[in-house]
């Protein structure tokens, strides 16, 4: 396999591999879990979150004989931001993250586990490259998010202006905080959705030392939280569904995301219900977070659905 650094041919016996994959602005940084001598399963995480996501998750399933490659998209974790003056796309970005490392590893048929935008993305790619795909699974979302139109409109002026504030932040402008600091920062911005423990296990690769004073900083691109460009109305959205051939799990959580209309959530799959060649889907107790909170609910609902 082409792409990676060298780290992945070191320490094998190690529970995870830390592996880079060039890319044009840098390289996309993520954890391979287990087997290297297979395709792996691509994990995908949520808007800010990073690959550490899966960390509860993963080695779960590699003990059940599966191997995942858990990425940082671009501008998270441990991956590099995109150049200045770039905005960030968030959900169409991603088909064609996806895509390269699909191409330059020359993978077919792949397999997708998304939670939240990675989710969005998996839902995205199998509508774009629909027989390129084997199954996905989407984990407490249906597709990528739908926004009001007119919301939108209002809103752009003020998001674009956002973004250049953002894109214009210098180093002390940057927040700081201690370690504590940082995991209630963190543990607050999340509403409940993520433990304490889970705030931890993202920090391991969301978080950086400060260069200029004592403390720590975000690894995220500040410019990730001006999204606002990247979305897609409910007509491209049912559009899209309607493109879906592959086998489909979805995995909502019972106190999961909160929608805008949520009535969309469920028209949404019985459209993806009408092309996909599998739809399976499962109501389960827990948070949006729930993979990361306590996986093992669904550890066998994956498993099975994978075989």
């Amino acid at each position: 396999m082409n792409g990676f650094s060298e780290e992945l041919n070191q320490n094998n016996d190690k529970e995870y591999e830390e592996v880079r994959i060039p890319v044009p602005w840098g390289h996309i940084a993520g954890k391979w879990w287990g087997s290297r001598t297979v395709q792996p399963i691509i994990a995908l995480h949520g808007w800010q979150d990073n690959c550490g996501t899966f960390d509860k998750l993963a080695p779960l399933l590699k003990e059940k004989g599966h191997s995942l490659l858990c990425l940082d998209l671009p501008g998270h974790g441990f991956s590099s931001h995109l150049p200045p003056g770039h905005n960030y796309y968030l959900w169409w970005d991603g088909i064609h993250y996806l895509r390269r490392i699909v191409k330059d590893f020359k993978w077919k048929n792949i397999e997708v586990i998304g939670h939240s935008l990675g989710g969005g993305i998996a839902f995205l790619y199998a509508a774009t490259y629909p027989d390129e795909i084997k199954r996905y699974i989407s984990i407490d979302i249906a597709s990528p998010s739908v926004r009001d139109v007119k919301k939108s409109c209002d809103m752009l002026g003020s998001a674009v202006d956002k973004f250049l504030s953002y894109e214009s932040m210098t180093l002390d402008q940057m927040p700081c905080y201690g370690y504590d600091e940082m995991v209630d920062v963190c543990y607050s911005a999340y509403k409940g959705t993520v433990s304490r423990e889970g705030c931890e296990i993202l920090l391991k690769r969301g978080m950086k030392p400060a260069t200029d004073r004592d403390g720590y900083w975000f690894t995220r691109d500040p410019r990730l939280k001006m999204a606002l460009l990247g979305f897609l109305s409910l007509e491209q959205v049912l559009e899209m569904s309607r493109r879906i051939k592959c086998e489909v799990l979805n995995i909502r959580a019972k106190s999961g995301l909160k929608f805008d209309v949520p009535e969309h959530y469920d028209l949404i799959l019985n459209e993806i219900d009408r092309g996909a060649k599998k739809l399976e889907t499962h109501l389960v107790e827990g948070t949006h977070h729930l993979h990361l909170n306590d996986p093992e609910p669904i550890v066998d609902i994956i498993h099975n659905f994978l075989l």
